[in-house]
This record gives C-alpha cells, sequence and structure tokens, in this order.
C-alpha cells in the first residue's frame, strides 16, 4: 500500500500526479467531508481523466439515517455525548496553554527550573490526551457495540455496494472537508476492509488527517477553544507513527519557535508533518517516510527531515480541513 500525503489542492495537479505514479484508474473517490455537496466532483473527474467512481458516502450515511430512526437517534446522541466530553478536555487544555504562556513570559529566576516546568507540562498535556482519547473509544466501543452496523439492513446493502465499487479500483482518493462527517462515513461503510488497507491512496486535508491512528483539530489563532492542538478521535491507523497538520503555516503559529517545539514535544514518538499547498510526502509500503519529508522538529523548526537542524528551514481545534 503506498500512501501519498498531499497540501491542500487549490491548484489541483493529481491528473500528473496519478501519471507519475503509474496508475491508471479507475479511481474510488470519497468526498464525503464535503457533505451537500459530495456529489459535485466534477472537477476532481476531471483531474483523474474521468476515470472517477465516488462512493458517496454522506448521502449513503444520509440514507441509512432516514430508513433507520433508531440507529439515527443513537449516532445523534453519541455526536452529542463526544461533543461535550471535547469540550470538557478542552477546558483542561486551555489551563495548561495559559500556565506554559505565562511561565515563558517569566525572566526571573532559573532558566533551568522553568524548563523543567515546561517538561512537567508537556506530560500533563500528554496524559490528557491519553486519557481523553481512552474515554473517546470507550464511547465509540458502546456504540458500536449496542448498534453493530453489519446487523443493520440500512448498512449492510450499502457496505456491500461500496464493496463492490472498491473491488477493482486502481487507487483511492480521499479529499478534506469536515473530519467529523468523514470520519463517520468511513467507518459507517467498513471503507478500511473493504479494501482500503490494500490500495493505493492519494489523500489531502481532512482526507490526510483520517489515515492516521490519532486524528489532530488545531487553529491557533482561533477566538474560540483552548488555543492549541486537541487529539479528538481515532483515525483509520494506516499511518500510526505520524500526526499531520494540514495548511499548518496558515493555523499554527509558525514564527513561534517554541511553540513548534512544545508541539513536536507533546506528540513523541510520532513524527509531525505540515502539509501546506504543494506539499507531496509518498509514504511506500513499509511506512517509511522519505528524506524529504516536511517535518516539525522538537527546536521548533520546519525543515526536511533529513536536515538536522538550521535556523532559515521553513517549510484545528474547528473540525475542518
Amino acid at each position: 500500500m503506498t500512501v501519498v500525503l498531499l497540501g491542500p489542492q487549490r491548484r489541483p495537479s493529481l491528473d500528473k500526479l496519478v501519471s507519475s505514479l503509474g496508475l491508471g484508474g479507475p479511481f474510488a473517490t470519497v468526498t464525503a467531508g464535503w457533505q451537500e455537496r459530495e456529489k459535485d466532483d466534477s472537477e476532481l473527474d476531471r483531474h483523474l481523466g474521468g476515470r472517477s467512481r465516488n462512493l458517496h458516502l454522506w448521502h449513503r450515511m444520509q440514507q441509512v439515517f432516514g430508513s433507520d430512526p433508531e440507529y439515527a437517534a443513537a449516532h445523534r446522541a453519541r455526536r452529542s455525548q463526544l461533543l461535550e466530553l471535547q469540550e470538557n478536555y478542552q477546558l483542561g487544555l486551555s489551563h495548561i496553554v495559559q500556565f506554559l504562556d505565562e511561565l515563558r513570559h517569566r525572566t526571573s529566576g532559573s532558566a533551568a527550573l522553568r524548563e523543567l516546568a515546561v517538561e512537567d507540562a508537556v506530560n500533563v498535556l500528554r496524559g490528557m490526551d491519553k486519557q481523553h482519547i481512552r474515554r473517546v473509544a470507550e464511547i465509540q466501543g458502546r456504540f458500536y457495540s449496542d448498534f453493530p452496523p453489519h446487523e443493520r439492513p440500512s448498512v449492510a446493502e450499502h457496505r456491500a455496494e461500496v464493496a463492490e465499487l472498491m473491488s477493482d479500483a486502481a487507487a483511492v482518493v480521499i479529499t478534506g472537508g469536515h473530519i467529523v462527517e468523514l470520519l463517520d462515513a468511513l467507518h459507517l461503510f467498513n471503507v478500511n476492509a473493504v479494501g482500503l488497507h490494500r490500495l493505493p491512496i492519494i489523500a489531502w486535508s481532512a482526507g490526510a488527517m483520517a489515515l492516521t491512528s490519532r486524528v489532530v483539530l488545531f487553529d491557533e489563532h482561533a477566538v474560540r477553544g483552548p488555543g492549541c492542538s486537541e487529539v479528538f478521535d481515532h483515525g483509520l491507523g494506516l499511518l500510526p507513527e505520524v500526526t499531520v497538520f494540514p495548511s499548518a503555516k496558515q493555523r499554527l503559529r509558525t514564527n513561534d519557535k517554541q511553540n513548534l517545539g512544545l508541539l513536536a514535544r507533546r506528540f513523541v514518538p510520532n513524527t509531525c508533518i505540515p502539509l501546506d499547498p504543494g506539499a507531496r510526502v509518498v509514504i511506500g509500503s513499509d511506512g517509511t517516510l522519505p528524506a524529504d519529508t516536511p517535518v516539525i522538529d522538537d527546536a521548533g523548526i520546519m525543515r526536511p527531515m533529513q536536515v538536522v537542524g538550521g535556523d532559515d528551514a521553513q517549510a484545528g481545534n474547528q473540525p475542518t480541513a
């Protein structure tokens, strides 16, 4: 399985990419993050040489909700629980962020002791992240145990159709959009199990986030929210050792090296990958990252992975990407 992670596709170049990868189609496409606009994919199809077949996961999900009121009500209740859980977690994060901000502006006293306090705060963040994702998994687990999708006739038919559409696909293309809707659709129709894990994948923005083990939301310029990155949910787990940050230059305080360094330290051992416009990361079947992968290091520098360091290297809490 080859995975290609791209930056935001404001100037799409998919035609050149699929040609360079030797992919002739057909291409199974997932545009569920676009929600109501899911079927407005003519430009995407054109860049794929007219060889795309949209899985229409978002519209399928709406059809399931419409035909299965019990499942729809349970889905809404789960969403409500997860939202409340996320808000409580955000509140805790905001206090740690405030502490770190006050600490960094303190000039008196021992710098070494301040660094120890910073390390303690990073460890607290890691612990909060770990506990939060565990509680998210508990809520998700109860939902899928009480309402197994494969036992719902409304879901089983769509799963069979999705599997058929993917059966002879040459690759899968996953676009961005609303990460919550995208994840729900991918999980509901079991896309990973029916073929995603064995096919080449091209993904960007929310699509890239969905492939990781832990989806991290971030927008450090947002008026509302904790003011830092927040763990949201488990992704598909196809890229277990990376955390991706689409549009990093726009959403992270990239001129603040201390802030970026804390971000990298917080998510160790994962590699933090910024995916800005023009980025292309081709990951082979063994999961090895190429040497030119853009990364955020613990010194707060955005650089190609093979560069040891250098100050001249350059490269949301909102549920969209």
